[in-house]
């Protein structure tokens, strides 16, 4: 019996530009560090029958009904978070660079968003686990960036999530260590 191989690509969704949702609070958009506004969260619409529907069309758009054909049976997305704009793609390991060239064309999300975006493959994996912890090692260090750029503002605060909490830089870095 033969064993089909996958590859696992963990992607990350930017946003370049300010967000509709940042346009319309400028004065809370000021405030908030570069670092937060390009990794923006991203839309509760996208799940993620969309985002394969988008890698799809995006391949037939570059490989035609061959790239279709070849990726049909294998694309799967297997992890999705709106809240850090993080994604985990598991695709045939023969077919997976087909999927990556798609997914840096993309300018913008489909129909129900419409909002302009940059998609960056972060890891190409061949296991779940090591993508997974790459996706968590990466969110940590964002935090630190975050909370060092924004310089403990209260805005800056609340758009990372640490409004509240009485933690240091450092108990990130050290959570991370024991791990």
């Amino acid at each position: 019996m033969v064993r089909i191989k996958h590859r696992y690509l963990l992607i990350n969704i930017l946003y370049p530009g300010p967000s509709s949702r940042a346009a319309r609070a400028p004065s809370s958009a000021e405030k908030i560090p570069d670092v937060v506004q390009f990794h923006a969260p991203t839309s509760d619409l996208l799940d993620q029958r969309l985002l394969a529907k988008m890698i799809r069309e995006g391949v037939g758009e570059l490989f035609g009904e061959w790239g279709m054909g070849m990726i049909a049976g294998s694309l799967k997305i297997i992890y999705l978070s709106p809240a850090t704009s993080t994604a985990i793609i598991r695709v045939s390991r023969d077919h997976y660079r087909l999927v990556w060239a798609a997914l840096t064309f993309v300018t913008r999300l489909p129909k129900p968003i419409e909002e302009a975006c940059c998609i960056r493959v972060v890891r190409c994996s061949g296991t779940t686990r090591k993508a997974e912890e790459e996706a968590v090692r990466r969110a940590k260090e964002f935090i630190v960036k975050a909370r060092s750029q924004g310089a403990g503002g209260a805005e800056s605060e609340k758009a990372i999530g640490g409004a509240g909490q009485e933690r240091d830089v450092g108990d990130v870095m050290s959570e991370s260590e024991d791990d």
